[in-house]
């Protein structure tokens, strides 16, 4: 299951099903300055990383690209999945403005898509990378010194 496209694109689906659904019952998110400071941040970690990495291993999919190189370098050196992070930031955003059953339960399913997306991403890199296993010992994998 877990080596299947088609589980990769359903973990996307939820990703961004769930992003969507929280932007859009929280529309006044944009308005507030904790949550518009929170989702600002996100988007400038997440444009900071594609910065740092100048790198074309970015993928949507949890599916490692064909000419992929292990980056372990920069933000990468402190965290296995900074973009995520960067979108887990993002979307303290909704939950700041209505911290609510709803806003709770879409928030958990794209925290488990993401935990899920990047479960994936290490099994490729550990098959295709013999220094991932040394990576992953030395890096936290979304929150840097923590988790």
């Amino acid at each position: 299951m877990l080596q299947s496209k088609l589980y990769s694109y359903a973990l996307v689906s939820v990703q961004f099903s769930s992003i969507a659904l929280l932007i859009f019952l929280n529309p006044t998110m944009f308005f507030k300055p904790l949550s518009l400071g929170l989702f600002v941040l996100g988007v400038g970690v997440f444009l900071y990383i594609l910065y740092d990495v100048k790198t074309l291993n970015f993928n949507i999919i949890p599916e490692i690209k064909r000419n992929a190189t292990l980056i372990t370098t920069g933000v990468y050196k402190h965290i296995r999945h900074p973009m995520y992070f960067a979108v887990l930031i993002t979307m303290l955003s909704p939950l700041s403005v209505s911290f609510n059953v709803s806003n709770l339960f879409i928030c958990t399913a794209l925290v488990l898509a993401l935990f899920l997306k990047a479960k994936k991403e290490e099994m490729l890199w550990a098959e295709k990378s013999l220094t991932y296993q040394e990576y992953m010992q030395k890096t936290k994998m979304f929150l840097p010194f923590v988790l």
